[in-house]
């Protein structure tokens, strides 16, 4: 009688590890990812707690005896995880062991000014923490940036202020000979001027090769979006057309009134525009001028300059 008790004990420990092992590692009868979010000091009750609750694993003591057996209870790592149809329980413990959280994205764009992109960072309702420190115009990358549920605000703002202190360092160091720029803050600036001057591609060094040819020549600059930042001070867009007189205003970002660069950017130029500035296209061109299909018109003389404006004027009506 004894031998038969053993017998049928080990037959039923046999069947347990056995329908444990599949159990453990069948996959989820899940359909569609699912994003689980575990708390700053979870362990393993509240994930079986949320595999139940979302009607996925309900064997919670035998996923506290994994836990204890492979010595993870208290390595669980809080944040979002994305829970993917196949993955068994033992997977679900290994990715909660590992951190790999759900990244999320925020975009930084182009030709913002850095008080526009602040409002776009406080905005994201899935970071945390305000920015108590002053950002530069122009110190910004505008990229696209991945954090994780509960990131700082200040983490994304050091992020895209280191890329740009790179990005710049890389640029400037292998940029064209014999640019009339001083350092790299002047290279920034004319940068933040293309940026705003046009979004083509295909023109960007071209637009350079002007205020280029202008700096050489002692010329005014002359170009719009600097008196637009005198006006607004960089805090939003100006919501309507430049006129006449706002072309006198008394700023040094008026290129209209004051000689060479302004003294700080306009705006966040993209890598684009910082290496369309240092390396512009070798050109004649002093002048240019919407031409009313999205580009440009660019000329030699400032009769010809007038010519195309004059174009432009009647396609306009």
């Amino acid at each position: 009688m004894k031998k038969i008790l053993i017998v049928i004990f080990l037959g039923f420990v046999v069947l347990s590890v056995a329908w444990a092992y599949q159990v453990i590692n069948r996959p989820l009868p899940l359909e569609h990812p699912l994003v689980l979010e575990m708390p700053q000091g979870a362990g393993v009750r509240t994930l079986s707690q949320k595999l139940s609750e979302n009607n996925l694993f309900e064997h919670g003591f035998l996923l506290r005896l994994i836990a204890r057996y492979k010595k993870i209870g208290g390595k669980l790592k809080a944040g979002e995880y994305e829970i993917r149809p196949m993955m068994s329980v033992l997977d679900v413990l290994d990715l909660l062991v590992s951190g790999k959280v759900v990244l999320h994205k925020i975009r930084l764009p182009e030709g913002k000014t850095t008080h526009q992109l602040l409002e776009i960072i406080a905005a994201e309702p899935l970071l945390t923490g305000e920015v108590d420190f002053n950002v530069p115009e122009g110190a910004l990358l505008p990229e696209t940036y991945t954090f994780h549920k509960g990131a700082k605000r200040s983490d994304i703002i050091r992020y895209a202020k280191n890329a740009m202190t790179r990005t710049l360092e890389r640029v400037w160091q292998n940029r064209a000979a014999d640019l009339p720029l001083d350092n790299q803050g002047e290279l920034l600036v004319l940068a933040s001027i293309v940026e705003k001057e046009t979004g083509r591609p295909d023109e960007r060094a071209i637009v350079a090769s002007v205020f280029i040819n202008r700096l050489n020549k002692g010329m005014l600059l002359q170009t719009d979006p600097t008196v637009i930042y005198a006006l607004t001070q960089g805090k939003g867009d100006l919501e309507r057309s430049l006129k006449h007189k706002d072309l006198s205003v008394d700023s040094p970002f008026n290129t209209y009134k004051y000689a060479g660069l302004p003294p700080a950017p306009i705006c966040n130029p993209s890598l684009a525009a910082l290496e369309a500035a240092a390396h512009p296209e070798d050109t004649p061109y002093l002048y240019f001028v919407a031409n009313g299909e999205g580009g440009h018109n660019f000329s030699r003389s400032l009769k010809e300059h007038n010519n195309h404006i004059k174009a432009w004027l009647k396609k306009r009506k």
